[in-house]
């Protein structure tokens, strides 16, 4: 019963760790459309849509701005 309960607790922990960013600056660069919905959401709610994902879809604009997007890569 014992190792039950441990085996419970280390599982509820895990599920309570802060996740990774699912959508990294990369990831916005390369989907314009997704950098657009963000950016609306920053916009109209930077609360709800939180910080770091609106700091990241800012340097995402701004690499793709500057020409660091990924069909520009050279072959």
């Amino acid at each position: 019963m014992n190792k039950l309960m441990l085996l419970m607790l280390a599982a509820a922990l895990a599920a309570c760790s802060p996740s990774q960013p699912s959508e990294t600056v990369d990831f916005l660069v390369a989907h314009p459309d997704r950098l657009k919905e963000v950016q609306r959401l920053c916009k109209d709610d930077r609360a709800t849509a939180g910080e770091e994902l609106c700091r990241r879809a800012a340097e995402a604009a701004n690499r793709r701005f500057f020409g660091d997007r990924p069909e520009q890569k050279t072959k």
